[in-house]
């Protein structure tokens, strides 16, 4: 009794608080920012109202027999088997009904699965544990890393307002454009999910599933991967920045450059300590999730680098390692992920970091003919 009480206290002293305390308590779905997530909302609405009708008049008449032919009054239950027109009234209302919800849904998913006549084609890859990102007309891509700090995940620091919701690289797009998504993975399932767009889409290795977007309003839409892939799947966020044409223009230009940059970067002449600041922050971003940032890994799933055989043994070994993978355990291949730049960065980083100094230092070149021979 008394823990009862002390429930119903907690509960009532907890009644009298913000507006925005009280937003983790919604169940309705958003209404979204495009007209496809409306459509999505309206129809779920919908068949709502249906429900809560049908609810209301199976149990209002349910209710009324029971208390309006109540034993006390002196009524005694009918005695019968069965009653054709009843049959055949809660067999064809019931159809009846079904088709009407039907024929606005099946309106809703042909629009939904409507990606002709797109003006972008963005490829979505789902990697343990982020998104990759292609800009197919545009000819350029990138990953989408989580950027919560570390502190933050092991509660160290306060976590703001988007804790595991921030990115490093959102996906940038413009409003007003029908952008078709076409989603895949390199590993294992993922799923693409932002609810403000009404987009919810699986990554199947080997497979690529379409979907599309028109955004009307700009603006920052966040979202998540809704599969279980894996150890860190609640560190895989999505992060969807909408902006007029005139600013994706620039960006894409911005980004087109970028790209152009990082393919120039692998004949510069690199010092040892550029080599080392880049792989510090390459690695923080990239590999720090499994391997930690100290290098102490979580074994045995990850193993620790610090004093490892593959940081601190023959650099061919751990160029392979690096570049293809191991076979049979989480250690996915990074070639065909990062550029020769970043590999050859967290490289030289690893080999020198946490106490290995082994003084090895692998510049973009080589490792970009070391991969080309593997070939």
């Amino acid at each position: 009794m008394r823990m009862t009480a002390l429930r119903a206290g907690t509960l009532l002293a907890g009644l009298p608080v913000s507006g925005s305390a009280l937003a983790d308590w919604t169940v309705n779905m958003t209404p979204g920012v495009t007209s496809v997530s409306r459509d999505i909302y309206g129809l779920h609405m919908t068949i709502f109202w249906v429900c809560v009708v049908i609810g209301i008049v199976v149990f209002g008449v349910m209710f009324w027999s029971i208390f309006a032919h109540r034993r006390s009054k002196g009524h005694k239950p009918a005695n019968f088997h069965e009653h054709t027109w009843v049959e055949i009234l809660w067999t064809i209302v019931p159809f009846l009904i079904l088709v009407a919800m039907a024929i606005p849904a099946t309106a809703t998913l042909l629009r939904m699965y409507d990606t002709k006549e797109a003006d972008i084609d963005v490829k979505i890859t789902g990697y343990q544990w982020k998104w990759h990102y292609d800009f197919l007309n545009e000819k350029f891509g990138y990953f989408s890393n989580l950027a919560t700090p570390q502190e933050e995940i092991h509660n160290l620091a306060n976590k703001n307002e988007h804790y595991l919701l921030q990115v490093d690289e959102p996906l940038v797009l413009p409003v007003g454009k029908k952008i078709r998504f076409l989603v895949t993975a390199n590993d294992v399932i993922h799923s693409w999910w932002v609810p403000a767009l009404g987009v919810k889409k699986d990554a199947i290795p080997g497979y690529i599933n379409e979907t599309w977007a028109e955004i009307d309003e700009p603006g920052i839409y966040r979202g998540q991967c809704t599969e279980l892939c894996g150890k860190n799947h609640g560190f895989m966020p999505i992060v969807v920045k909408a902006v007029p044409e005139d600013e994706y223009q620039k960006w894409v230009q911005d980004k087109v450059a970028q790209a152009e940059k990082v393919r120039e970067l692998t004949s510069k002449d690199w010092t040892k300590d550029e080599l080392l600041a880049r792989g510090e922050k390459a690695y923080n971003t990239t590999c720090a999730a499994c391997h930690q940032p100290d290098g102490s890994g979580a074994p045995p799933t990850f193993p620790a680098l610090k004093g490892s055989p593959v940081a601190t043994g023959p650099l061919e070994n751990h160029l392979h390692t690096v570049l293809f993978g191991v076979k049979g355990t989480p250690m996915q291949a990074f070639g065909e992920q990062l550029s020769e730049v970043d590999l050859a960065a967290i490289i030289t980083y690893e080999r020198n970091a946490w106490g290995n100094n082994t003084g090895d230092m692998v510049t973009p070149k080589q490792l970009l003919d070391y991969k080309q021979s593997q070939q």
